[in-house]
């Protein structure tokens, strides 16, 4: 597979993939400092001692008592099954509402690279290039 392929916005990774991934410190630190209230309202985190709440009110000085971050959760902190950024608009094609924000592991997601044969054929970025 080629390193890199044009994304033709079709959502199917978002579809498939865009919810219940595990998530880093480093994408929060971005997200408090700048008050990304619309993002951390819908991260999952759990504490050293077992709480759980959404990230809407840590601060960096609670990040190191942090032990799971989790994309993607309601306002109540109940696991979602969807992506709540993801953005089907008229012209058919899906945009990332948090585009300039988004978290590591959407960013570093390449279907044509992640070695899923059954995913990557249904991708129509990757179909021309699958061999």
């Amino acid at each position: 597979m080629p390193e890199v392929q044009d994304c033709r916005q079709c959502g199917k990774c978002c579809e498939k993939w865009g919810w219940d991934q595990k998530g880093i410190v480093e994408d929060l630190l971005p997200w408090i400092t700048k008050r990304r209230t619309d993002i951390l309202r819908h991260v999952g985190i759990t504490f050293a001692d077992g709480r759980r709440s959404t990230a809407l009110h840590i601060s960096c000085s609670d990040l190191s008592r942090v032990t799971r971050i989790a994309y993607w959760v309601d306002p109540q902190g109940r696991n979602l099954t969807h992506c709540p950024f993801f953005d089907r608009r008229s012209d058919g094609k899906v945009y990332c509402r948090i585009h300039d924000a988004k978290p590591a592991v959407c960013i570093g997601f390449t279907p044509w690279n992640e070695g899923i044969r059954d995913y990557a054929l249904n991708c129509p970025a990757c179909r021309d290039s699958i061999p």
